[in-house]
């Protein structure tokens, strides 16, 4: 047929052993250069000695074509520095990311060159590899698996050998070269090839501030190291889809890329994960691993969550319309999950607390499992809408109701106005999500500002209250105090993990130890930029996603600041700058969209109004107390 392809094999195929022994996407490849037959591939190339291929079981699945944006080689970077080491040589990158390696040698026949790739060394200049293989050496199921993960074995021919795997990929800064020699170990011996999906770019925001922009290039970089294909958790360790880093990452990929394409093939794959009941795992795709352990509503989000941000921000529906069903199977799941109050907590919560053990946060999992309950119902409902759908919404807006109404009467005190758990994690999530009426949310911030003040200011949250924490600071007021948390170097914070030295975000917030230094799900700061301090919100009403709101909001520690993000509509960009005392805020509207501008209660545009209706140009900002307002 037109357009469509079909491979098929059958014993007729010809097959030889390959000078690839092995391959495994995690535990790398086994590669023995003496045994390549030049030109094999060739249509004068002499079979006879070939053998039928032997039949195997289909494999599980369906064969589907996978429409997403392909992996590429974005940078080719050779080594800042090699280092000889007890075992080797070391061989540092430099950055954090996340591809391959070209190996360059000429080495005896039957040389044996094994190279291992990872995030970071010991003492003495070794590799160390424990936050790889760390479930290897202490779950027994693993006892007979390999005690190695990113290797590289590779055989040489005796001649001039270029070798790039080609069944797997890697997350490294540094590779650790054993078996080579001293005249071998050059800097041309191995290439980093860095690379991800070819993701349309949207977005960027840039400012003078050091720390910040390191923490926007970071953020940047854990994105792309964690999307080949699909999303993943991190390129080093697992490579899995895990379900809540997509979620908790959305806004800020989108502001930055269009993953739209792809995650809408990611998502058929979570569609298909989903059991007759509506559950689904925490990892896509999975062999059945991830329904027992590993998921709950703040993972499961991932379902309405991917749609949902693709219509915010890049106005379309496929994917709302394509997953129709399955919002109303999970949110019937969900109904048969909760106890006899209407509260959940089956799943996993808010995962990596500061300085606490990923399974012990401070939030109490009945409450961040029912407010991401509500709120998934809640987008499902924006949705249902947009497809015209209204039975299905009036269902998922029922069901929104009931949890929000389950918080309230079990989980908050109004005498105090404290969410049960009394932490930053809970008081920010009811906030953030609507659990509070109007008349109660300033006395509910007043708590949370006071456990901040507790905390001299310094985070303490888990993913899910990191993820919404600033966004209700900059809404009350307190942009400065928000950016402060991010940006301070002491621990814990951001900046402390700059001021460590990181080059990508880490798995953790610890004063000592990191699991993992390639993880995407704290990179929602990368959206607080672009959102708040440079003030673009996008379809802010949620119908239309032409409509614009520019809100800046001006950090004192900054004299500057800039983004762009392109809409379907086109490209906007803010830029604003502090001159002579007052700030001049230059804006590009693209046409097609309806754009109104509001300010922070202590500033205005230069005649007094603190909104307006606004299109393309420079516009003068004056803070109150000046010229126009005593």
């Amino acid at each position: 047929a037109i357009g469509e392809t079909v491979i098929e094999a059958d014993g007729a195929v010809l097959c030889h052993p390959s000078p690839l022994l092995s391959d495994d996407l995690r535990l790398g490849e086994d590669y023995d250069a003496r045994l390549e037959i030049d030109g094999w591939n060739l249509p004068e190339f002499d079979d006879s000695a070939w053998v039928h291929a032997e039949p195997i079981a289909p494999l599980r699945g369906a064969p589907r074509f996978a429409d997403v944006e392909p992996i590429r080689v974005f940078e080719e970077r050779k080594p800042i520095s090699v280092t000889k080491t007890p075992r080797g040589y070391t061989y540092d990158f430099g950055l954090n990311q996340a591809g391959t390696a070209r190996l360059h040698i000429k080495g005896e026949a039957g040389q044996t060159v094994e190279i291992y790739f990872g995030e970071r060394l010991y003492a003495d200049g070794t590799l160390d590899i424990d936050g790889i293989t760390f479930n290897r050496r202490k779950r027994p199921d693993y006892v007979d698996m390999p005690q190695y993960n990113q290797r590289v074995l590779f055989t040489c021919s005796g001649r001039d050998d270029v070798y790039e795997p080609s069944f797997t990929y890697f997350g490294y800064r540094y590779a650790e070269v054993i078996g080579i020699t001293e005249k071998q170990a050059t800097s041309d011996l191995l290439t980093y090839l860095v690379m991800h999906s070819d993701l349309p770019e949207t977005g960027r925001f840039e400012t003078s501030e050091p720390t910040v922009m390191a923490l926007e290039e970071m953020t940047r970089r854990t994105d792309e190291a964690n999307f080949f294909f699909f999303p993943t958790d991190c390129p080093q360790r697992e490579k899995n889809g895990w379900t809540a880093d997509a979620s908790l990452s959305a806004v800020q990929l989108l502001y930055k890329y269009d993953a739209s394409r792809s995650w809408r093939e990611w998502l058929f794959n979570i569609r298909a994960s989903m059991r007759e009941d509506g559950s689904l795992p925490g990892i896509i795709p999975t062999a059945g691993w991830g329904f027992a352990w590993g998921n709950g509503p703040a993972w499961d989000s991932v379902l309405a969550y991917l749609p949902y941000f693709v219509y915010i921000y890049r106005g379309e529906t496929s994917m709302i319309t394509e997953s129709a069903s399955a919002f109303v199977s999970y949110l019937r799941y969900l109904r048969t999950r909760c106890d006899e109050k209407g509260l959940l907590s089956i799943g996993l919560g808010d995962w990596c607390h500061v300085g606490r053990s990923p399974t012990q946060p401070k939030a109490p999992l009945v409450l961040t499992d029912t407010v991401m309950s509500m709120d998934i119902a809640n987008k499902m409902a924006i949705m249902f809408e947009a497809v015209g759908m209204q039975k299905e919404k009036e269902y998922a807006l029922g069901e929104a109701e009931k949890y929000r109404n389950a918080i309230r009467s079990h989980l908050i005190d109004f005498n105090t106005m404290l969410v049960f758990g009394e932490c930053q994690s809970c008081q920010a999530m009811c906030l953030y999500y609507g659990v509070f009426e109007k008349d109660e949310e300033q006395a509910a911030f007043d708590r949370l500002l006071e456990m901040i003040h507790d905390f001299d200011c310094h985070i303490d949250v888990g993913v899910l209250g990191g993820r919404v924490i600033f966004h209700v600071l900059s809404e009350f007021g307190y942009s400065d105090i928000a950016f402060k948390m991010i940006t301070r170097e002491d621990y814990p914070s951001y900046g402390n993990w700059v001021k460590r030295g990181a080059t990508t975000l880490w798995e953790n917030f610890s004063p000592d130890s990191v699991s993992s230094m390639n993880h995407h799900f704290w990179g929602d700061i990368s959206a607080f930029f672009i959102k708040r301090i440079a003030g673009i919100c996008v379809n802010p009403e949620k119908h239309d996603v032409n409509t614009l709101k520019i809100n800046p909001h001006f950090i004192e520690a900054l004299d500057n600041a800039s983004a762009y993000h392109t809409a379907p509509s086109g490209k906007i960009s803010v830029a604003w700058q502090r001159i002579d005392g007052d700030i001049v805020l230059n804006l590009e509207i693209p046409e097609g969209m309806t754009a109104t501008a509001e300010l922070d209660a202590e500033y205005c545009f230069e005649g007094g109004e603190s909104a307006r209706a606004i299109v393309s140009g420079a516009y003068k900002i004056i803070k109150k107390g000046g010229l126009y307002h005593e």
